[in-house]
């Protein structure tokens, strides 16, 4: 093999509890390596290099040089070290099907309540919202079947604006929708979130019926959801929502039912909130949003708040994994997601399947990349009327995909993180080509503590990500 040199940008070497391990940054998997492998790396590292030839008299232990050409050659598939050029490993995107798995509807631009901080650029009145019809839901769905008619399971998702301010129009589509989408052999699942104001003891029926899954944007107790989440009266609505929610946590069964946690400027407890969404109201999992990038800076975490946030999301990691390794699921959704992407191993040339596997469609028709897009001047990509505008999307997907000159391509957490939401970006930037440069150090951060835990319990109790992790995935 000649001299060999390491790739330092395809490793981040941690030590869990004394033990070395390897994150493999190419495949986001962790490696516990041998002494062997440890020394060579370390030796292709030196600024001389490796040379394979000579390697018997450096090593410090004694080892046969088949078993280390075995062994180089083994690291050299790994992208670890090279005869060639020293470059990091990123994946690449060439699109050439939008495999759909996912349609949001945008099933009204209208909404109940009026919230200081939501970055909906084109909120109504629920009486004055422009309201989807069911013709528009239907051809979004047979957009849908069209794309990726080799799916054998859908996801429709109601969005809003409330989309409960709609809900003639969700009880028309989910009829239909089963029958047409059960009618090919495959099965179609239900996904809305919602302020759960307008929730009744029917509709919650109704959704366990139609194994919905649930999620309410709820912010805490009652000073905190209060401060920002309020109703066109400027009143708070937490008593509102809490008696709204009591039958649905008391008596929900098809699916678990999740919290969505909007952290803006002043609320940073994450550890406050987390307890009392889970353990005293009964959801079954909380997920924190930081806001950095919203239209109205007054509504931003400032930087130290948002560091604030980041090590309340570690301590509570800590107590998710000392519970993860007894066995329970303490139901803290941003730890959970991480845990899921270290397990499955996903390296993502892209951050999310929006304009892949999932799209969004406004009232009107038209497609957005994702729901957050819906209102926004953010150009779309066709209608459904006329189709998905095939090449927008590849141009999009496959230049966004790119980050060889936007500071990504060393970053250990390239292929976990991959640049970072559009829309986080679109708000921070007007591009939603840049990167989330401002949330970089404290990704990498949370990740390094995410690679930490995953290891303690694949260590100590590795049956937890066979059994509750996984559990939460196919709910």
């Amino acid at each position: 093999m000649g001299i060999l040199q390491a790739i330092p940008q395809n490793l981040h070497r941690v030590e869990v509890e004394g033990q070395p391990l390897w994150f493999h940054i190419p495949t986001t998997s962790l490696f516990a390596p041998d002494a062997l492998s440890e020394e060579l790396l370390a030796l292709a590292g030196r600024g001389q290099g490796l040379d394979s030839r000579a390697l018997p008299g450096q090593l410090t232990r004694r080892v046969s040089g088949d078993d280390i050409q075995a062994r180089l050659a083994q690291l050299k598939a790994l992208k670890l070290v090279t005869d060639g050029a020293v470059q990091a490993y990123n994946p690449t995107v060439e699109v050439e099907q939008f495999p759909l798995s996912t349609v949001v509807l945008n099933v009204n631009t209208g909404c109940n309540l009026s919230c200081s901080y939501c970055y909906k650029e084109d909120l109504d009145n629920p009486r004055d919202g422009k309201k989807m019809d069911l013709a528009t839901a239907q051809a979004s769905i047979e957009m849908m079947l069209r794309e990726a008619p080799q799916r054998d399971r859908y996801n429709i998702v109601f969005f809003g604006g409330e989309p409960l301010s709609n809900m003639p129009l969700i009880r028309e589509v989910v009829d239909w929708a089963e029958t047409r989408i059960h009618g090919l052999g495959k099965a179609v699942d239900f996904t809305l979130t919602t302020n759960a104001t307008l929730l009744t003891e029917e509709k919650i029926a109704f959704f366990d019926a139609h194994r919905f899954g649930i999620t309410v944007s709820m912010d805490g107790p009652k000073a905190i959801h209060d401060k920002n989440r309020i109703a066109v009266n400027g009143q708070g609505t937490y008593d509102l929502v809490a008696r709204r929610i009591a039958p649905l946590l008391a008596s929900y069964r098809s699916r678990p039912v999740g919290a969505r946690v909007t952290l803006t400027r002043g609320i940073t407890d994450v550890i406050g909130i987390h307890d009392h969404l889970v353990n005293e109201l009964g959801f079954a999992e909380a997920g924190f949003a930081p806001v950095t990038s919203g239209d109205m800076a007054a509504y931003n975490l400032t930087s130290e708040e948002l560091k604030r946030v980041f090590d309340g999301m570690v301590e509570l990691g800590e107590r998710a994994v000392e519970a993860a390794i007894e066995g329970r699921d303490i139901g803290f959704g941003n730890f959970n997601q991480l845990l899921t992407d270290l397990w499955e191993g996903r390296s993502k040339a892209v951050p999310c399947g929006a304009g892949l596997g999932l799209v969004s469609v406004d009232h009107a028709g038209d497609v957005h990349l994702c729901h957050r897009f819906t209102g926004s001047e953010m150009p779309t990509f066709g209608s459904v009327q006329e189709g998905l505008d095939h090449a927008g999307l590849k141009q999009f997907i496959e230049a966004r995909s790119d980050r060889s000159e936007r500071g990504c391509s060393d970053c250990r957490i390239r292929n976990l993180c991959s640049g970072g939401c559009y829309h986080e970006s679109y708000a921070r930037y007007g591009d939603p080509m840049t990167p989330t440069y401002h949330y970089c150090d404290l990704m990498r951060d949370w990740v390094d503590f995410g690679i930490q835990a995953y290891a303690r319990i694949l260590r100590h109790n590795p049956d937890f990500l066979d059994g509750p992790l996984a559990g939460r995935q196919t709910a």
